[in-house]
C-alpha cells in the first residue's frame, strides 16, 4: 500500500513537472516569436506609442496695395474653452465677465458651461471638462478675458474662507482657458474694399493625413490663386515622449523651422479702389441695377488700379453672403457689349486702309435693309463720315464699315483684341466669352457683330481692348500682382507689364483717339463724361439683353456701359463702367458716364496727373446732344 501511494505521488509530480516544462517551452517559443521573429513589427508599434510628429504652422503672408496699405493680414487667434467642473454654480457670473470679449450672448455662454455627464465607449460615466466657448479669438480679447476673470467679484471675502472653500473660488478664475496650439485669424482691415480681388480663406482640408494640420487655405480671389506663396512652408519636429506625453528632448531627431509666407503686393491702389466703390454705390442707389461693376486700368502697363462689383460681400464673414454676391462679374459674366464694340470694326478698317476717317457712308435715314432684315439707328442719319459714325454711334454706318473690312478680317481683329479668350488675369473664374468662327456666321452676322450683337464679352476684355486704342495699339496682359516680398522686405519676384500682341499701328491708334474724343462732346453720346481739366476719349454702349426663353431680345432690359480714358493725349487711366438692367434710364451715356466722370476726376487729381491743354467748356461746344 505504501509503495502504491508513493508511486501515485511520484506520477503526479512527473505530470506537474511535464506541464511546467511544456509551459516554459511554450513561453520560450512565444518569446522567441515576439522578440525575434516579430521584432520589427512590435518595435515599430512601440515607437508609435512614444514617437510624435509635431507640425509648426507658418504665418500666412499679407496682401498689400501698391502703396503698402495692408488689405489682408494674419493675426494670432486663440480657441477659448471652459471646464464646467471648475465653474461650479457660477456660470452666469463667469459668462457676464467674458461675453463682451467673445462677442456672444451671456445667457448662451452660461448654458454651455453647465455640467454635463456622458457615457464613453466603454460604458463608463464621465464628466465633460472641455467645452469650446469661442474660436478665432484675438490675442487682445483673450488678454481681456484673463483680466476680467482675475477681477471677478464673488460678493464674499474669499481670503477669509477656509482653504477648501477658498480653492473653489480660485478654481472659478482658472475655469476658462485656451488650447495650447494657436491658430491664425485672417483679417481684412478694410472690410469689403476690393473683396472680389482679395477673395477669402477657409480651413485647409488635411486630406486624410495621419498628422492633423490646422491651417488656412485660399478659397477665392488672390488668396486662392497665390495660396502656396502666401502660405509659406510648414515646419515639423519628430521626437519621443514619455508616458505623460512630455517630450524627451534627448531623443529629438528632427526639428525643422517653419518659413513664413510671402507678402503679395498688388497693383491695386486702395485710394482709387475706394473712389471707385463709392461712385459705384451712388450709381446703384440711383439706378438700382441687377448688378454693376467697374474696372480701372493703366492702359500703358495693363496694371489694374481698381476692380469693384455690386453686389458685394465682406471677406471677414464670407459665410454671411451668397454665391451671387461673391461672384466676380468683371471676369465671370459675359454680355453682348453693344456700341462699345464698334471700336473693333472701325479700328480694323482704318488699320487695313479700306476706309479713312473722312470717308462718308449713307446711313439710310435710320433704316437699312440687309439680308432680309432691317437694321435701325436711333436717329435718321443721312451721310456720315467714319469719324461721325463713332461720334453718333451709328449702327448702320458701323455695319457698312465692317462690310468694307470683310468677315475674315473682322474676325481676326476681334480675336487679336482679346475676345473669345481669357485675358490671363490671376483671378479664378475667368471665362472666355463667346466668339463664333466665321464658318458659323449667318448672312446677318457681318451687320450685327460690329455693333456688339452675336458676341459676348467680359467687362475686363472690353477695357483691355479700349486700352489698346489708348496706348498705341498694344493689347496688354492685365497686371494685378506687382511683386512678391519676403518677411525681410526682399523682393522675391517682380512682375512686369506684358504686351500680348501689337494689334493696330500707332497711326491707326492715334486716329481712334481723335475720333473717340468727339464722343465726349456736345455732338457725341457721352456728354456727361466730359471733364473740365482733362481731355476724355471713350465710347458708350447700350445693348438690349437677349431673351433666355425665346429668340430675340427682352423688352426693357439693357446692359449699359461707358469705357473711357484720359488724358487723351497721354492716357494714364482707362475706366470701364458696366451696368446690368438699370432703372431710371438705360442709355450708357446717362447711366454709366456720370460714374465714370466722378471716378476719373477724383482719381486723376489723387494721382496728380498733369491737366490737358485747356479745351472749350461744354457750353461753348455745339449744343446738339445724343444719348446712346
Amino acid at each position: 500500500m505504501a509503495t502504491t501511494g508513493a508511486n501515485t505521488h511520484r506520477g503526479r509530480v512527473m505530470i506537474l513537472v511535464s506541464l511546467i516544462t511544456v509551459g516554459y517551452v511554450g513561453l520560450g517559443v512565444r518569446l522567441v516569436d515576439i522578440q525575434v521573429l516579430q521584432h520589427d513589427k512590435h518595435a515599430a508599434h512601440a515607437l508609435d506609442n512614444t514617437r510624435r510628429k509635431m507640425i509648426h504652422a507658418s504665418r500666412r503672408g499679407d496682401i498689400l496695395d501698391i502703396r503698402g496699405t495692408v488689405l489682408a493680414t494674419s493675426r494670432i487667434a486663440k480657441t477659448v474653452c471652459a471646464d464646467p467642473s471648475l465653474v461650479g454654480a457660477h456660470q452666469r457670473l463667469v459668462a457676464r465677465a467674458i461675453a463682451p470679449f467673445l462677442g456672444r450672448d451671456a445667457a448662451g455662454l452660461a448654458k454651455r458651461m453647465q455640467r454635463r455627464v456622458y457615457t464613453d465607449a466603454q460604458g463608463r460615466q464621465r464628466e465633460d471638462k472641455h467645452v469650446v466657448l469661442g474660436r478665432k479669438v484675438l490675442l487682445e480679447d483673450w488678454q481681456g478675458i484673463t483680466n476680467a476673470l482675475a477681477h471677478i467679484e464673488f460678493g464674499v471675502d474669499v481670503k477669509s474662507l477656509p482653504r477648501k472653500e477658498r480653492l473653489k473660488y480660485y478654481n472659478v478664475r482658472r475655469s476658462v482657458f485656451c488650447e495650447r496650439v494657436d491658430s491664425q485669424l485672417r483679417v481684412y482691415p478694410s472690410g469689403n474694399l476690393a473683396a472680389h480681388v482679395m477673395g477669402f480663406v477657409g480651413v485647409r482640408d488635411p486630406e486624410g493625413s495621419s498628422v492633423p494640420v490646422i491651417g488656412l487655405e485660399g478659397k477665392h480671389g488672390i488668396e486662392m490663386m497665390l495660396d502656396s506663396e502666401l502660405e509659406g512652408v510648414r515646419g515639423w519636429r519628430e521626437t519621443e515622449t514619455d508616458s505623460s506625453r512630455r517630450e524627451v528632448v534627448a531623443f529629438r531627431e528632427h526639428n525643422v523651422k517653419s518659413r513664413d509666407g510671402m507678402n503679395v503686393v498688388l497693383t491695386i491702389d486702395a485710394n482709387i479702389q475706394y473712389i471707385t466703390e463709392k461712385a459705384l454705390e451712388a450709381l446703384c442707389a440711383k439706378h438700382t441695377p441687377a448688378s454693376a461693376c467697374v474696372v480701372v486700368v493703366n492702359p500703358q502697363t495693363g496694371a489694374i488700379l481698381a476692380l469693384a462689383n455690386r453686389p458685394t460681400y465682406n471677406p471677414n464673414k464670407p459665410g454671411d453672403s451668397n454665391a451671387a454676391n461673391r461672384r466676380n462679374r468683371v471676369i465671370a459674366d459675359v454680355f453682348e457689349p453693344g456700341s462699345t464694340f464698334k471700336i473693333v470694326a472701325v479700328s480694323g478698317a482704318l488699320n487695313e486702309h479700306v476706309v479713312r476717317l473722312n470717308d462718308r457712308f449713307h446711313c439710310e435715314n435710320g433704316r437699312f435693309y440687309f439680308a432680309g432684315k432691317v437694321l435701325r439707328d436711333h436717329h435718321a442719319y443721312g451721310p456720315l463720315s467714319v469719324r461721325e459714325i463713332i461720334t453718333k454711334s451709328s449702327n448702320i454706318g458701323t455695319a457698312k464699315v465692317a462690310m468694307k473690312l470683310g468677315a475674315l478680317r473682322l474676325h481676326k481683329y476681334i480675336s487679336e483684341l482679346g475676345f473669345g479668350q481669357r485675358s490671363g488675369v490671376p483671378l479664378p473664374g475667368e471665362v472666355r466669352g463667346i466668339l463664333h468662327p466665321v464658318r458659323d456666321w449667318s448672312k446677318l452676322s457681318i451687320s450685327r457683330i460690329p455693333m456688339g450683337h452675336e458676341i459676348a464679352a467680359t467687362p475686363l476684355q472690353l477695357v483691355m481692348a479700349m486700352s489698346a486704342m489708348a496706348n498705341g495699339g498694344n493689347l496688354m496682359r492685365p497686371l494685378l500682382v506687382d511683386r512678391l516680398v519676403d518677411r525681410d522686405g526682399n523682393v522675391v519676384m517682380q512682375y512686369k507689364p506684358t504686351v500680348v500682341r501689337k494689334v493696330i499701328h500707332d497711326e491707326t491708334a492715334q486716329q481712334m483717339v481723335e475720333t473717340l474724343v468727339t464722343v465726349v462732346s456736345a455732338e457725341g453720346t457721352a456728354r456727361q463724361a466730359w471733364l473740365q481739366n482733362y481731355t476724355v476719349a471713350g465710347k458708350t454702349g447700350t445693348a438690349q439683353k437677349p431673351s433666355k426663353t425665346r429668340r430675340g431680345y427682352e423688352d426693357g432690359k439693357y446692359f449699359s456701359s461707358f469705357i473711357g480714358f484720359l488724358p487723351a493725349e497721354n492716357p494714364q487711366l482707362c475706366i470701364g463702367v458696366f451696368v446690368d438692367e438699370p432703372h431710371n434710364g438705360h442709355y450708357g451715356g446717362v447711366v454709366a458716364a456720370p460714374a465714370f466722370k466722378v471716378i476719373a476726376e477724383k482719381s486723376a487729381n489723387y494721382l496728380g496727373i498733369q491737366p490737358s491743354v485747356p479745351v472749350k467748356s461744354m457750353s461753348e461746344q455745339k449744343p446738339r446732344v445724343v444719348s446712346r
